[in-house]
């Protein structure tokens, strides 16, 4: 199981404190949540990568535009600035130019620096899905196309058998807690026809009202773009993630007293 897919799976499962035996590294306890947090970064800085952590961010992804190779000197510092500061902490690179020359010594190099995934776009050439680096996970950012064909066309993704996840690159504009059963289910329809996990880029200062309607998408991971100031990114994190806690523990409540109703 890759870094990813291992931070995804661990945010929906509590996390008690304390390390093994005398020597064990001491942890802060987590509660689970209802999607993994995840924060993008425009620039690749080891003691932003390293606060964002500590805020409670479950993994980070720096933005790179495959061009500025000066830009990537810092990765190795910022992803070990990210995993020590949590064990299961997954560093990923989104890459949005320069794929041509893109080769697998170039992947082998990312993991080398610390990275556990990257995401591509769609338009990507598709012999990056074929340059297979083990712990490397590869992701493919989805965008929301209008039409009743995109579906089944997306669906095709599922051919990619090393894929790991997908970004559903969604512009989900305007007050999503008013979104309609209609407007959902068109994004419902693309999400299901791809049987990735799936990552989603949401905005900071959500609602808890748009925290139910983004989860009936069914993301298993939110990705909070970072401000440009680090307190103020810090404070986003914070509160994101108390409202991803508080929704998985609603659900968990929901589904236990409809359990009980079930079975008296």
């Amino acid at each position: 199981m890759g870094k990813l897919t291992d931070m995804i799976a661990q945010a929906r499962r509590a996390q008690s404190g304390g390390g093994i035996g005398f020597v064990g590294k001491n942890k802060t306890p987590s509660k689970p949540r209802a999607a993994a947090l995840v924060v993008e970064f425009s620039t690749i800085d080891a003691g932003n990568a390293e606060s964002a952590i500590k805020a409670g961010a479950d993994g980070v992804l720096f933005t790179w535009n495959g061009e500025d190779a000066s830009s990537l000197e810092t990765l190795k510092q910022a992803t070990d600035a990210a995993q020590a500061s949590g064990e299961k902490v997954a560093s990923g690179l989104h890459i949005t130019g320069g794929w041509d020359k893109l080769e697998r010594e170039n992947f082998e190099h990312f993991k080398e620096q610390g990275v556990n995934f990257i995401v591509l776009p769609l338009h990507a050439p598709a012999r990056l899905l074929a340059l297979q680096v083990k712990d490397l996970e590869l992701v493919v950012a989805v965008p929301m196309q209008e039409g009743d064909m995109y579906p089944l066309f997306i669906r095709n993704l599922a051919a990619f058998d090393n894929l790991a996840a997908v970004l559903l690159d969604f512009s989900l504009t305007g007050n999503v807690g008013s979104m309609s059963i209609e407007d959902v289910l068109r994004y419902r329809a693309v999400r299901e026809a791809v049987r990735f996990p799936a990552l989603l880029n949401v905005k900071a200062g959500l609602s808890e009202a748009d925290a139910y309607t983004l989860l009936t998408l069914g993301i298993q991971a939110v990705i909070l773009a970072a401000s440009a100031n680090d307190a103020t990114t810090n404070k986003q994190i914070k509160t994101l993630r108390e409202l991803l806690e508080k929704v998985h523990h609603d659900e968990k409540e929901t589904m236990t007293g409809l359990t009980n109703r079930a079975q008296s």
